[in-house]
């Protein structure tokens, strides 16, 4: 507003229009590193130094999981199946006592078409 050249104006406003742009480019760019920066920083730590205990218990649920799936073999029953689906807490027990009930439908289904 100083000054009357209008050349003079509209080379400040342009000027101004560039410095908003870029500080709105720059405001931008901040957000989406912020969003989408993985917040791994500080649970990489703890794994580290949770990692053996981890280990071990992923160890111990393998084993666990193997064993019964030894034991759903043996069960060929499916109510018996469906008690200790109705009875198991892990999404992995589940998921192996719903293969078992599924595996002993087919035989059945496929026992019935020999028939």
């Amino acid at each position: 507003e100083a000054t009357l050249d209008l050349a003079e104006r509209r080379r400040i406003r342009s000027a101004i229009r560039e410095l908003q742009r870029q500080e709105l480019e720059r405001d931008e760019e901040a957000l989406a590193s912020k969003r989408f920066r993985p917040e791994r920083g500080s649970h990489r730590q703890d794994n580290k130094e949770n990692w053996p205990q981890s280990q071990h218990l992923e160890e111990e649920q393998q084993t666990a999981l193997a064993a019964l799936s030894q034991q759903l073999e043996a069960i060929t029953d499916v109510e018996e199946l469906t008690k200790l689906l109705r009875a198991a807490g892990e999404y992995e027990e589940r998921k192996l006592i719903r293969a078992a009930i599924r595996k002993l439908r087919a035989e059945e289904v496929k026992g019935e078409a020999l028939s």
